[in-house]
């Protein structure tokens, strides 16, 4: 597949990650530690299935594996716990904002080339994001929730870092999965229960299995086999555009609001996502 579309198949895997956990936490099927131990587990039952198919044999060794496991235990179960509260494309604007950041400072640290457009793109990206989160300015949030979502981003962007190098990227995104799943069970099991205790349903069971086998495990080994190929700046650029679309389907399937205020941030990182990722000639 083309390095477009397979990088337009994983952002939408994305969104679609956003869409199903908000989906089932705003019907209360399912309480958010909950939904991310399914979904661990789902990903590593799918992912092992397709090691075992196309690889034959699983391998749970190699390079950035202990950053990978822990940063995809507080991606997972930050980005669940935002989810009680955040409407789905708000709640990825946020998380994809702190990735950009936490992604930048990677490439930095690596000596990566930065061209001056990429700056421009990314400070303009941020600020859009930052309008958004102004006290007193967006919409109202959640300051604690936003924080969660906050330290999902930073999570997301180590494990994408994380990412770049492995060469197989089957084999660790389910090495990850893998050994990330008994951990986050064992989370779940000490993870503050609301009034009603524990909640899973039917409906959220399978929305967790969704988002797990399919959004997460297959979108997380696509992703992990594109980021060696685009370099970390233009990979947190590019996620950028999952808020768009996870607004969309937040609209379409969860009856969400469109805000004008969000409608223009969203304007401003898009805008920043074009300036740093499309070749408008030399740097």
């Amino acid at each position: 597949m083309p390095l477009f579309l397979l990088t337009t198949a994983t952002m939408i895997a994305f969104a679609a990650n956003s869409v199903l956990n908000r989906l089932a936490l705003a019907g209360g099927g399912i309480d958010a530690a909950s939904f991310g131990a399914i979904r661990l587990v789902a990903g590593a039952v799918m992912l092992a299935g397709l090691c075992l198919v196309l690889r034959g044999r699983i391998n749970l060794r190699g390079p950035g594996r202990i950053a990978g496991v822990l940063s995809l235990l507080v991606y997972i179960y930050g980005f669940s716990g935002a989810y009680t509260a955040l409407d789905a494309g708000l709640g990825a604007l946020i998380l994809f904002g702190v990735v950009q950041i936490t992604m930048f400072v990677g490439g930095l640290w690596a000596r990566e080339a930065m061209p001056p457009r990429r700056w421009i793109g990314a400070i303009m990206a941020f600020g859009g994001l930052a309008w958004l989160l102004w006290p007193g300015v967006g919409p109202a949030i959640s300051p604690l929730h936003a924080l969660l979502m906050a330290l999902a981003g930073v999570g997301w962007g180590i494990y994408s870092l994380a990412g770049r190098l492995n060469r197989d990227a089957l084999q660790a995104t389910a090495a990850n999965f893998i050994l990330a799943a008994p951990a986050g069970v064992l989370i779940t099991l000490v993870w503050p229960a609301g009034p009603g205790g524990a909640e899973i349903g039917h409906d959220g069971i399978l929305l967790a299995i969704a988002s797990g086998a399919l959004t997460s495990g297959v979108g997380y080994a696509m992703w992990y086999s594109i980021v060696p190929r685009i370099g970390a700046s233009v990979a947190a650029v590019a996620q950028l555009t999952v808020p768009v679309i996870a607004m969309a389907g937040g609209m379409i399937f969860l009856a969400e609001a469109l805000d004008l205020q969000f409608v223009m941030a969203t304007v401003l990182v898009l805008g920043g996502v074009a300036i740093s990722v499309l070749p408008f000639g030399r740097g």
